[in-house]
């Protein structure tokens, strides 16, 4: 037995916590220039108190071919892939109307 979840009392292979989280998200995406007029996707908005961070974005960097890093609780990707993570956010499990794309 893998343990019960601390949140909703359920097994942990039966915990809903994650989607019901993911739903609730206020996301948004957007691309900002750095240095050398590179440019970079920045996810913002994402809890990672209820969100595995780290599980998506393994996921986004496979996904989209890129390189990538947490920093202060966003998720920034390297090039401009802001078309790109909408539908791939929606895929995982995000509602598509808490998605904001600047």
């Amino acid at each position: 037995m893998s343990g019960v979840c601390d949140t909703c009392g359920l097994p942990k292979d039966l915990c809903v916590c994650e989607s019901i989280a993911k739903e609730r998200q206020r996301v948004v995406v957007k691309v900002e220039k750095r240095k050398f007029k590179k440019n970079y996707t920045v996810i913002e908005g994402i809890d990672d108190k209820e969100i595995n961070i780290k599980d998506l974005i393994r996921t986004l960097k496979n996904k989209l071919a890129c390189g990538g890093t947490i920093k202060g609780g966003k998720i920034e990707l390297q090039g401009n892939h802001k078309n790109k993570v909408k539908p791939i956010l929606v895929q995982i499990g995000f509602a598509p109307e808490t998605i904001d794309v600047e």
